[in-house]
């Protein structure tokens, strides 16, 4: 398997040198060469299969060549250690909970996946040094990911002040360690300042030349590809003596989530449609009814792991689709949600129907519920992405009344706080960098 840039230019890289450079030579995104379908036969095979069977099947046409079957194997079974059950919360609706593993968001799956990859395949040289920007969810799942991982370490950046108190705790949960190869720095500004200096430092080749970088954003494809597996996990679970059709509902920030279904799509996923639901940042929802893709200013909202003001996978999107705003808008409808729509939908479930939604999981119910009736045949199902105690400051007073933290989330919150605040510059985290290695 080859990668190639968004841009069309350069030559095609090898899944090491995707993994390890993040970014192509140009500055823009991988994305695989050519998506191989699945036959029928692989397809029928799902029903029977556990969460680390597909998983291998989904990864293998990526990684042949590079890491044997019995590696891959090994590195799906260590990492995804953990159920993804699929949830029917009213008839014909349902959750696929993506929040039991270590740092109770989705994110989990393919930060775990991926810095087992880089073990795999790291070649004895330079630690691998991991750049990340996050908005909530991501940088905790990394962090938590690479913690101790051999030669690599993490340096996290987050907007101070707009992650809640909950997902800090996450965060910094390794900076009190003296030994510890994953730092979290309290960027002043908001996310897309934190990704700015993300794609800023993989531009500057004096940073490169000192500092081994990579990425564990969505901008990486090692990040993009395990998270294929839950969608069809999902269909494998939904399966009923033929394949099922179904619209997936997915809470769209940077758009990776959406992207790797996307691709799900193209190598024989039978999906009905995609609906890409985002908070009041909804710059590809507007780019559908528009045809104008308008990158703004993020605005802060209560389901801030969304607050994406450029998302950098709509580069992919273009490049799967060709460009055109047509052909994307056969497969994906967008849906834009404000806080008082999602306060109100988190206040419905828990009391219709005893279920509780953390902000990000109610955009996508919502949007699950917009999207046709079960009568074209399809099912529905939205992606649940984050456990609700992990925004308990957003969901309590909502529901009026406290929300049980499990074990993991209680240790990290038990934690002494130990925040590295720096300045939204490149020169900032270059020096950061520099001290910290």
């Amino acid at each position: 398997m080859r990668f190639v840039s968004t841009s069309g230019a350069g030559a095609a890289a090898s899944l090491k040198v995707a993994l390890f450079e993040g970014l192509a030579p140009d500055g823009r995104l991988y994305i695989p060469e050519s998506i191989a379908r699945w036959q029928p036969a692989d397809l029928a095979a799902l029903p029977s299969m556990s969460l680390a069977e597909v998983g291998i099947r989904v990864l293998r046409p990526f990684t042949a060549g590079e890491i044997s079957d019995e590696a891959l194997g090994a590195i799906v079974r260590s990492a995804l250690d953990f159920p993804m059950p699929l949830v029917e919360i009213e008839p014909g609706v349902h959750g696929l909970e993506l929040f039991h593993g270590p740092t109770l968001a989705f994110k989990d799956v393919g930060a775990r996946v991926m810095a087992r990859l880089i073990a795999s395949l790291h070649d004895g040289g330079d630690p691998i040094t991991i750049l990340v920007a996050t908005s909530g969810d991501t940088g905790g799942a990394v962090g938590h990911a690479f913690h101790g991982v051999p030669n690599t370490r993490v340096a996290i950046l987050y907007p101070r002040g707009r992650v809640s108190p909950t997902q800090e705790a996450q965060l910094t949960m390794f900076n009190g360690e003296s030994d510890s190869n994953v730092r979290a720095y309290a960027i002043a500004g908001v996310f897309d300042d934190c990704q700015r200096i993300v794609k800023s430092a993989f531009a500057d080749a004096g940073l490169r030349a000192r500092v081994r970088l990579s990425s564990a954003n969505s901008i990486n494809i090692g990040r993009l590809l395990p998270q294929m597996i839950y969608y069809f996990h999902a269909l494998a679970r939904l399966w009923s003596g033929r394949p099922p059709r179904v619209h997936f509902s997915t809470p769209s920030g940077n758009f990776g989530n959406l992207t790797a279904g996307l691709m799900a799509a193209r190598a024989g996923l039978p999906v009905a449609s995609f609906v890409a639901a985002t908070n009041v940042n909804d710059v590809v929802p507007a780019y559908l009814r528009t045809g104008r893709f308008e990158p703004r200013a993020s605005i802060a909202t209560i389901a801030n792991a969304m607050d994406c003001g450029h998302p950098s996978n709509f580069d992919r999107m273009l490049w799967l689709y060709g460009g055109s705003v047509d052909a994307m808008r056969r497969d994906i409808r967008g849906s834009r949600h404000d806080d008082e729509e999602v306060r109100a939908a988190i206040r419905r479930i828990d009391h219709d129907r005893g279920y509780l939604l953390d902000p990000h999981s109610a955009i996508a119910y919502l949007g699950a519920v917009g999207a046709p009736a079960a009568s074209d045949g399809a099912a529905r199902v939205f992606l649940a992405t984050a456990h609700p105690a992990k925004f308990a400051e957003v969901v309590e007073p909502i529901v009026g009344r406290p929300i049980a933290k499990p074990p993991a989330l209680a240790e990290a919150l038990a934690r002494d706080r130990c925040v590295i605040p720096l300045d939204a510059t490149l020169d900032a985290v270059s020096a950061r960098l520099t001290i910290d290695g």
